[in-house]
């Protein structure tokens, strides 16, 4: 699977941790609303689901709205619960983007003590 990713877009995999959260990097978690309500975010996180409650990606929308936030050639991490999504949309993603696919999603995060904030609409 990282072999495909790696043919589509330029992605970097990293696993999630606390020391990576310190660094100056945009996060995308493209998780649903659900999900953010019953876990909390990534301080700082921008919430942007990639696929819809019926897992249909909606890769335009996606693109929209990341556009507005990410720089061109700019670096940025994706995340999910496990990872399995965003190595899903790194594969859908073309060359326009340089991201890092933060392995183990928020599940590991929070394995690792992590302590999200709650999500606000």
């Amino acid at each position: 699977l990282a072999t495909m990713a790696l043919a589509n877009a330029d992605v970097t995999n990293v696993v999630a941790s606390k020391a990576f959260l310190s660094k100056n990097i945009k996060i995308i978690d493209v998780r649903t609303p659900a999900e953010w309500a019953s876990t909390g975010i990534i301080k700082g996180a921008y919430t942007i689901m990639f696929f819809d409650d019926r897992g249909e990606a909606k890769e335009a929308a996606f693109r929209a709205k990341i556009n507005k936030i990410i720089k061109k050639n700019e670096k940025f991490a994706i995340i999910c619960r496990t990872g399995a999504r965003t190595t899903a949309i790194a594969k859908m993603l073309d060359n326009d983007y340089d991201i890092i696919n933060l392995q183990g999603g928020m599940v590991r995060l929070m394995q690792e003590g992590y302590k999200p904030v709650p999500y606000k609409r």
